[in-house]
């Protein structure tokens, strides 16, 4: 079993190679609003993902479309001898996580007090080139 372990342990790494990716952390929006925007480009081809993000009105499409941008540097970083337009880039994976809460309190009538919450998130991409998924069909 222990060789076994090992073997499936190597090709998960070789997988991740080829792969890259992004993430944003503590991203000052709330996650539902976030996912929104995540939602829209998950399974999309980068250049595509990139054009909806550009025209989307949303405020977390600026930051979802410079994190995405960060994944294809990374991508281009780890694959310097391919053509990023022979790649076929996708968005395999995309998801946002809660972030941390910053609680304050807001003053309200007759001494009371409410607490607001401040939301934030995280956000991860997972980028994969539709080239190497062919090879292994």
């Amino acid at each position: 079993m222990g060789a076994r372990k090992q073997l499936m342990a190597n090709q998960i790494k070789e997988e991740k190679k080829k792969q890259a990716f992004a993430i944003l952390r503590n991203c000052p929006s709330s996650p539902r609003k976030m996912r929104l925007v995540v939602d829209m480009i998950r399974g999309k081809e980068v250049n595509t993902a990139l054009n909806i993000l550009k025209f989307t009105s949303k405020e977390a499409s600026v930051k979802v479309e410079k994190l995405l941008l960060s994944a294809v540097a990374n991508w281009q970083a780890k694959n310097e001898g391919v053509r990023l337009e022979e790649a076929n880039l996708y968005v395999k994976e995309i998801f946002v996580d809660q972030g941390r809460q910053l609680k304050r309190i807001r003053t309200a009538p007759q001494g009371r007090a409410h607490r607001i919450r401040k939301h934030s998130n995280h956000v991860t991409v997972v980028l994969d080139s539709a080239v190497n998924n062919d090879t292994k069909k």
